[in-house]
């Protein structure tokens, strides 16, 4: 099998916010078509790589996500400060006194998120979180001239997180950006490579999708596609395995295996997929984790809403700090959750598919 953790390193550090996904699909593309028979994308650019059996095979979507939550140009101010819109869902506090990379259509520009020192701020502004709107891009730019002439800043580039991946203490837990859900489109890739040297009983439609993080567009676009008699979602868990968060908000651990949403805001797992996954994680002696959370939203909503309904599940990689810099997951997780998903899409036989649908 292909060097899962480098795979991840290039997943993590390549920039892609909602919209501006393309050397994600770049990294996506290089790895998945060496195993499937087609790629294509969708209007959106989700990508969608086929293992095409027979016509009268059920259809199986994997899903997983490459955007992440960043920001985009506003505009530049006089001075040649960046204002920025933030893209996806971040604490105000996260992005303080952080670096990025405005991507341009010359090149690559790096820039980090100023703040004043606290030398002259009042006890008051040192109590309190700095809103986002009050927030600036230092880019070392003489004036806004400067800013679009010789940088070639313009309102609407996208800007992307800088951090870099790494084995963290040389153990691992894994250190990097965007593991939500760049973790989910590593297992993909571990899943399609493991598929592609076996006789499947399904059509594989492995898609890479756009815009999760802004409302789950690629998902939806992309499922009127594939029409999936299955749907499969590959995600990044919400662990609450460090301090400051309660079992009652979050109930993953990292180290401890994969898991499965049985809610979150936004969709309810079939319960007989639901089952087969439990059945083959107790087949495989293979320990899996549940989550129940209040808030959350991920593609597999989009693919359940397809085709007159369409039993999907939610399967994740443990993930602890998610929507910031720095995220660490574990490699056992992603390893385990890539041997289970495989197996799971090894039962899926027409048979298997029609009483999974099957409600009486």
């Amino acid at each position: 099998m292909s060097n899962i953790v480098e795979i991840l390193k290039s997943l993590s550090e390549a920039p892609g916010i909602s919209g501006h996904e393309h050397e994600v699909r770049n990294v996506m593309k290089d790895i998945l078509t060496p195993y499937v028979d087609t790629v294509t994308t969708d209007g959106l650019g989700s990508l969608i790589a086929n293992i095409k059996k027979d016509d009268d095979l059920p259809n199986v979507m994997l899903s997983a996500h490459m955007d992440e939550v960043g920001l985009m140009v506003r505009y530049i101010t006089t001075d040649g400060f960046i204002k920025f819109q933030t893209i996806g869902g971040w604490l105000d506090q996260a992005i303080v006194g952080q670096r990025w990379v405005i991507s341009t259509s010359s090149g690559k520009v790096n820039g980090i998120s100023g703040i004043k020192t606290p030398h002259v701020m009042s006890a008051e502004e040192k109590s309190r979180v700095f809103k986002k709107e009050n927030l600036f891009l230092d880019v070392g730019a003489l004036d806004k001239k400067d800013a679009m002439t010789r940088l070639g800043i313009r309102p609407g580039d996208p800007i992307s997180p800088i951090s870099k991946f790494e084995r963290l203490n040389q153990g691992d837990f894994l250190l990097g950006k965007a593991w939500d859900d760049r973790a989910g489109l590593a297992v993909m890739s571990g899943v399609v490579e493991i598929l592609s040297e076996v006789n499947l009983p399904c059509n594989i439609y492995a898609v890479a999708t756009v815009q999760e993080e802004v409302g789950l567009r690629g998902a939806h676009t992309s499922s009127e596609i594939v029409a999936p008699d299955i749907g499969i979602n590959l995600e990044s868990g919400v662990a609450s395995d460090y301090p400051g968060i309660s079992e009652f908000e979050a109930q993953e651990s990292l180290g401890k295996g994969p898991a499965i949403f049985l809610h979150d805001s936004s969709m309810l797992p079939n319960q007989n997929l639901r089952d087969l996954v439990e059945e083959t994680a107790s087949d495989l002696e293979m320990d899996l984790q549940y989550n129940v959370l209040s808030g959350y939203g991920q593609d597999g909503a989009e693919m359940q809403r397809s085709k007159g309904g369409t039993p999907s599940i939610n399967i994740t990689v443990p993930t602890r700090y998610l929507h910031s810099h720095n995220s660490i997951i574990h490699l056992d997780d992603v390893n385990k959750a890539i041997k289970l998903v495989s197996e799971v899409v090894r039962k899926l036989d027409s048979e298997t598919v029609s009483k999974i649908r099957t409600f009486g």
